[in-house]
């Protein structure tokens, strides 16, 4: 039973071992790489966006739709003082428009993207004040769509740094 698994185990290596045709191939592709990691963008849509960041206003977002939450029955009336919760949605739609193209994609791939209403819905209850807790969710879609840029836009390629790996 163990000649079996030693066989069947060194099969497993030599079929995970890459050949040397392999490794000729992949090391070709590892210097290509270096070409440019926002070649395959758009150039237009990543200025536009890069300008749209340096001027980025967060009060041009929408203002969303929040709803506050009440608890009833015994002891409502001390949670209700002490805890507000706020939920906040932000209509997908308006967003797109006041946000760049190529960011779109990447709004309904957010963790908190809504499927059923085609939005993204935040909610707080750290504060005990109503405001508090709706400008805490507004600062979440900030920072959301800071996380957003910042992931689908490369900053741009120095001049010193295009030279360099022109060379290559």
């Amino acid at each position: 039973m163990a000649s079996k698994f030693f066989h069947g185990s060194r099969q497993l290596l030599a079929a995970a071992r890459p050949s040397a045709r392999r490794l000729v191939h992949v090391n070709t592709i590892r210097l290509k790489r270096y070409d440019a990691f926002d070649a395959h963008l758009d150039r237009e849509c990543l200025n536009e966006a890069r300008s749209w960041y340096q001027t980025f206003d967060p009060s041009n977002l929408p203002r969303g739709c929040t709803t506050y939450a009440r608890s009833s029955g015994p002891g409502g009336q001390h949670v209700n003082k002490t805890e507000t919760k706020a939920t906040t949605i932000y209509c997908v739609g308006e967003l797109l428009s006041a946000l760049p193209k190529n960011l779109h994609g990447s709004i309904r791939s957010s963790k908190y993207y809504v499927a059923n209403n085609d939005s993204l819905t935040f909610q707080n209850q750290s504060h005990r004040s109503r405001t508090a807790n709706m400008n805490e969710n507004r600062q979440k879609l900030v920072d959301e769509i800071t996380r957003i840029y910042q992931a689908t836009t490369p900053g741009e390629t120095s001049n010193e740094k295009k030279k360099k790996y022109e060379t290559m």
